[in-house]
């Protein structure tokens, strides 16, 4: 993996993260290896977990994600509610 490529990763998701939380459906951000067709790829990308995905019209426009943020791919992944387990 590209250190280089990580550490602008990394920088691009700390300045979008707290925007990205406010949005409906969205309980996660973090980074990874985007998705096709339930396969990873190689390419690292900003991950952000919902709890479902919706279409694009059923969202009001500041409720949309964007496909790529400065040029950093974005991916979203339906998980579903997280549970926090006890010991």
């Amino acid at each position: 993996m590209d250190e280089e490529m990580l550490a602008r990763v990394r920088a691009v998701k700390s300045a979008y993260e707290h925007e990205l939380l406010q949005k409906r459906n969205v309980v996660g951000v973090g980074i990874g290896l985007r998705t096709r067709n339930a396969q990873p790829t190689n390419e690292l990308a900003i991950v952000v977990s919902v709890t479902n995905k919706v279409p694009a019209e059923a969202l009001d426009s500041q409720d949309l994600i964007p496909h790529e943020l400065e040029g950093v791919p974005v991916d979203v992944q339906a998980i579903g509610f997280p549970i926090a387990l006890g010991e």
